[in-house]
């Protein structure tokens, strides 16, 4: 295990009560760090309710936050709202309305100000929030400032989920307290859709780590034989995920971040920072990305003639065993398509009947996607999540991020992943060339059949592309995460060309029927945020 600096929770947790904390404000450094900490946890939504006498630095407060969610380095002009009752800020990470109610005479005139509308699409920072009586939501963190000495207090209280939610403020505070990066600024850094949250950490002489946030994931409710979807489907539960696959990679020479420091019971880990070279970044700024491509089919091709582990050993004496990526794992996220993108195209719930004629189809076609010799499947293996490493040598290259959710499954999913990206267009020609080329490496090192291994990357990536469109559907409708509705052309397009296999042909006949090229493309058109 290569761990520089294991963390068992060793300090004693600050004192608390059950839904608040207290913070000393020393001097106005410290009210714009917590500034800045608290702006690493806000989402759209979220309501900050900041009171204090007059100079207690309620404004000083909301200023140094809305600074923290706009540009890096940009020296953002926060005028104080006192006179037109609220600020707005469309242009930050998090969109803010900063409300000041000090000069409110009339609750009258509170309508006026677009509150209750913007509580709902913004971030909202209340100044004077007793001036509303009865206004507030019930999930809202309150910031109580007084003046302590020279300098002041915070009491900080979370109320409805701003309860846990602060607890997990505290929690990360303690555990970097408790850490080598403990006097290191902190930083947002962008996650995807997942439930993880990460921050980059800047010391002093400019070196940096990731702190990863992965508090145990929430089991959902029981929808089969008594197990949740997560569950089924084998997805990572907690960071023990991350600690036994990073470190299985890291053994067989690949570049996953090695592992600083880890609190596995409260789900914290700081792991190295491979920087900003993302290959979707690269593409999308126009790079060459040949080199790199190249690198990361060599890899799979690579890891398609090892030996994997079944399990891990961890840290605390445990081990963490690896899934199978079988035919329950591949239905039910399957299964997205009937329940979220169904309803998103055709307004409605799939009929019964055409449920079970669509998993009936997928059942005839599922076995081509069996292998005798399964190998690590990384599940997340394409742009967003793959960083280029120059600097290093060989497959070593290829940085590896988010495999936690890895199982044992045939070794044509994770090159489906990476020519058949739903993020970004990796050109058809390129990607039969790559295809080619990875089919070249394989039959030097070894008997390989490719006719089944075609067949087999025809069907993973159409379920894919399906399990795919099920879930950008579910982060729109559920989520209000409208952005990711902008790919579904694209992934459309992906299970069209996959579809063309023969050895699709049930899958393809019941889409034909039901759910044509034309329909999808049809209603994705009339989708807000597709462009």
């Amino acid at each position: 295990m290569e761990l520089t600096h294991a963390i068992a929770s060793r300090q004693a947790p600050r004192a608390m009560s059950p839904n608040g904390a207290v913070r000393d404000l020393p001097d106005e450094a410290a009210t714009a760090e917590l500034a800045r900490e608290l702006a690493l946890f806000v989402r759209p939504g979220d309501c900050l309710a900041i009171s204090g006498d007059l100079g207690s630095g309620k404004t000083a407060l909301a200023r140094g936050l809305i600074q923290a969610l706009g540009p890096q380095g940009a020296n953002l002009d926060v005028p104080s709202p006192t006179f037109t009752l609220v600020q707005t800020y469309d242009d930050t990470r998090v969109a803010v309305a900063h409300f000041d109610f000090y000069r409110l005479n009339d609750p009258a005139e509170l309508a006026e100000t677009g509150f209750h509308d913007l509580l709902e699409s913004h971030l909202t920072l209340v100044e004077w929030p007793d001036r509303l009586p009865g206004e507030l939501p019930e999930d809202r963190l309150e910031v109580a400032l007084e003046i302590a000495g020279t300098g002041r207090r915070a009491r900080l209280t979370g109320h409805g989920t701003w309860r846990a939610r602060l607890a997990r403020v505290e929690a990360a505070r303690r555990f970097l307290l408790d850490s080598a990066w403990a006097a290191a600024r902190r930083l947002h850094l962008n996650g995807d859709a997942s439930y993880r949250r990460y921050e980059r950490l800047v010391a002093d002489d400019g070196g940096t780590a990731v702190l990863m946030d992965m508090p145990a994931r929430p089991d959902g409710p029981a929808i089969r034989d008594g197990r949740s979807y997560g569950a089924i489907a084998h997805l990572a539960e907690n960071c023990r995920a991350v600690v036994a696959i990073n470190t299985g990679l890291r053994q067989a020479g690949l570049s996953a971040p090695e592992l600083y420091a880890l609190d596995m019971a409260q789900g914290f880990l700081l792991i190295e920072d491979f920087g900003d070279r993302l290959y979707g970044r690269m593409m999308a700024d126009g790079e060459d990305v040949c080199e790199p491509m190249a690198a990361a089919v060599t890899l799979l091709a690579d890891m398609a003639e090892r030996d994997w582990p079944r399990s891990m050993p961890l840290p605390d004496g445990t081990e963490y065993v690896l899934a199978d990526y079988d035919d329950d794992a591949l239905n039910i996220e399957l299964s997205l398509l009937a329940d979220w993108f169904w309803p998103l195209v055709k307004g409605e719930p799939i009929p019964n009947d055409l449920r079970e004629e669509f998993h009936a189809a997928w059942g005839i076609v599922l076995p081509a996607a069996r292998s005798d010799a399964p190998v690590w499947v990384l599940r997340d293996y394409h742009s967003p999540n793959l960083i280029w490493l120059p600097e290093r040598e060989g497959i070593a290259r290829v940085g590896l991020l988010d495999a936690q959710d890895c199982v044992f499954g045939h070794p044509a999913y994770d090159l489906a992943s990476l020519l058949q990206d739903a993020r970004v267009d990796i050109p058809g020609s390129v990607a039969r060339d790559l295809f080619d080329y990875y089919c070249a490496m394989r039959q030097a090192r070894s008997s390989f059949d490719r006719a089944a291994f075609e067949a087999a990357y025809a069907v993973l990536g159409a379920q894919r592309a399906t399990k795919i469109l099920g879930i950008f559907a579910r982060l729109s409708r559920r989520d209000g995460k409208h952005g990711y509705l902008r790919h579904l052309a694209r992934v459309s397009r992906t299970l069209e060309s996959s579809l063309s296999h023969p050895a699709l042909a049930p899958v393809r006949q019941w889409l034909d029927r039901h759910l044509p090229a034309s329909a999808r493309s049809a209603a994705v058109q009339r989708l807000p945020h597709t462009t």
